[in-house]
């Protein structure tokens, strides 16, 4: 990893496979292009939440949390998650259900060997990182 990352995503992200890591990697650069380029966002508060890089609008309150991390039933997969009380991933399935794959109610699953269908995920992360705006809460 040469991209600037903090020490806890980097520890999180420790001895995953190379072409997994990329993955990730292009995951975390679009959640933070998504915030940077919506003001109603702010600035986006990198932690770990069960072990896995997290992403909390702690500035401005506008979104849900989304967690990152290699998929804990196959290797070759990674996924991004959001809150389980959302309707997130049942808004997710009716846009995109053509595009992506999911699991349950909290995350959109994806597989290495395929390419990242950038402009669902961005809209996708972008309605997760501006959840409570949508909703009113």
């Amino acid at each position: 990893m040469t991209e600037e990352i903090p020490d806890q995503t980097r520890a999180a992200w420790d001895g995953l496979p190379a072409e997994l890591l990329d993955r990730l990697m292009q995951l975390r650069r679009l959640i933070l292009d998504v915030a940077s380029t919506d003001p109603a966002i702010g600035a986006i508060e990198e932690v770990l939440k069960w072990g896995q890089p997290a992403f909390l609008t702690s500035t401005t309150g506008s979104g849900t949390t989304v967690r990152i991390h290699r998929h804990r039933k196959s290797a070759g997969q990674y996924a991004f998650y959001v809150h389980c009380q959302t309707d997130l991933v049942e808004r997710y399935r009716q846009l995109y259900s053509d595009q992506l794959a999911f699991e349950g109610n909290r995350a959109v699953v994806f597989d290495v060997k395929d390419a990242l269908p950038v402009d669902a995920v961005r809209h996708c992360l972008a309605m997760a990182l501006t959840y409570h705006l949508q909703n009113g809460s």
